[in-house]
């Protein structure tokens, strides 16, 4: 088990925060395969602070979509500051502060991994947050910026001085962004490093490789991201991994199809139907893609203006002679 905050979680995996994924619906859809805990999408202090309708729609949530942690992304103090007041306003279980995006745009404004290369200004921020928050405050990181200046150790030992109570490691540079192998071994070392729990992240596709993770890192909770896209049996697949060593049957086609128009007509809801088809098109690729022979149907739907459209284009898949790969 592991808690973060006042939450327990068994098995100790969460959903991580994604931009441009990890909206309602996504987290609607997680929630209804077992996903326990997730993060919405990763705001923008400032834009938080400025109470700017599309960042508040961003950590928008209902009942169903608890407990749920917000992430925040920034580097000016007064920002975070006033984007802490607007968060202990609300009912979110967690907060956590992001030292970890490797984007070009945020690292440019000295904000996500750049913190890395700034120790002093991240554990002064850490160290704000720690104070202003109501919450238990964790940290995302990276092994480092590139593979010269590897410093995870060095910049957990400093949250953890700081206040922070948990720590959350990405095992890959910023250099390397999600490209190449994750390194577990310095994930390890920074479980090692400090008191308080780690949280491992990178390359957590599987129940073997969520394992993995645990295993080689000794790690106390992996948070699952590229492993959810359209892969939501990936919750209940580790859960029972966990419980009794068997792995979970492939789901079927019509299970997939079925996940499929519900998640549409959940991201239609939230985002009307002419943003809830745009949206919907790299979801329909990521819920699709080990399907042989999916390509025309795939271009069809990147075409498609309107929700009957892509109504239509799920519907053929029901006539695909085929097992969608669990």
């Amino acid at each position: 088990m592991f808690k973060l905050g006042k939450v327990t979680l068994s098995p100790p995996i969460l959903l991580a925060p994604m931009a441009g994924v990890s909206d309602l619906p996504f987290r609607l859809i997680t929630r209804s395969f077992g996903c326990e805990f997730a993060f919405a999408e990763m705001v923008s202090a400032r834009a938080l602070a400025y109470k700017s309708k599309k960042t508040l729609k961003l950590i928008a949530s209902v009942p169903e979509d608890k407990p749920l942690g917000v992430q925040l992304l920034g580097a000016d103090p007064v920002f975070i500051r006033q984007a802490i007041e607007i968060i202990n306003q609300s009912d979110f279980a967690a907060l956590d502060f992001n030292a970890a995006c490797p984007v070009r745009k945020a690292v440019n404004r000295g904000e996500g991994a750049a913190l890395l290369k700034d120790p002093k200004k991240l554990h002064a921020l850490l160290q704000i947050i720690v104070k202003e928050s109501r919450l238990a405050a964790s940290v995302k990181i990276r092994s480092g910026w590139d593979e010269n200046s590897v410093n995870a150790v060095d910049i957990a030992r400093l949250a953890e001085d700081a206040g922070v109570k948990t720590i959350f490691i990405h095992g890959r540079t910023r250099a390397q962004s999600y490209r190449g192998k994750v390194d577990y071994n310095i994930i390890r070392k920074v479980k090692e490093s400090v008191q308080i729990p780690v949280v491992g992240s990178g390359d957590a596709f599987s129940p073997e490789l969520v394992k993995k993770m645990f295993d080689e890192t000794g790690c106390d909770a992996v948070a699952i991201a590229r492993g959810a896209l359209g892969n939501p049996w990936i919750f209940p697949q580790v859960a029972q991994f966990f419980k009794d060593g068997a792995t979970a049957p492939q789901h079927s086609l019509d299970d997939l199809i079925k996940t499929m128009h519900k998640h549409f007509e959940l991201l239609c809801d939230f985002h009307g139907e002419r943003i809830g088809v745009v949206v919907f098109r790299k979801f329909f690729y990521w819920y699709t893609k080990r399907i042989p022979g999916i390509r025309p149907l795939r271009e069809k739907t990147f075409r498609a203006k309107t929700k009957e459209e892509v109504t239509n284009i799920m519907d053929e898949l029901t006539r695909m002679d085929l097992i969608a790969p669990g």
